[in-house]
């Protein structure tokens, strides 16, 4: 990305790169997951693979949902010689923005096989209360 200043003319912007690490490091740390709507709620199933139900935990702060936890290395490491080693391991998190229908006090929780699922309840819609309608006698 070039940035244009007013005294030196186009000059490229030193902190982009910068910027998309920080992008590329949150992306790496961020477990897979997909979301869903059912007739009576939505549904998040995010994938932990490794991750013990006690690590993990999730938040509810306004709108937002949040799964953050850690993946622990239980590997023993003294005597071995590893050739390449592709399992990731460290802290994670993933906000999720709920809906304006989302019903903040009915989200469930369950923890399967690596595989956490969200159930969030939709709020019904307020039925508006019934009004009698006088008419005019003529």
């Amino acid at each position: 990305m070039v940035e244009k200043s007013h005294t030196a003319g186009w000059l490229p912007n030193i902190y982009d790169p910068l910027r998309n690490i920080g992008h590329k490091v949150a992306d790496w740390f961020a477990p897979r997951s997909d979301a869903s709507a059912l007739d009576d709620c939505y549904e998040i199933n995010v994938e932990l693979p490794g991750v013990k139900a006690d690590d993990v935990d999730v938040t509810l702060d306004g709108d937002n949902l949040t799964v953050r936890g850690e993946k622990r290395s239980e590997r023993e490491e003294s005597g071995r010689s590893y050739f390449f080693s592709e399992r990731e391991y460290g802290a994670f998190q993933r906000t999720f923005k709920l809906p304006p229908e989302a019903d903040k006090d009915n989200i469930k929780a369950d923890y399967n096989d690596g595989l956490l699922n969200l159930r969030i309840g939709k709020a019904k819609p307020a039925k508006p209360p019934e009004k009698k309608i006088s008419i005019t006698r003529n």
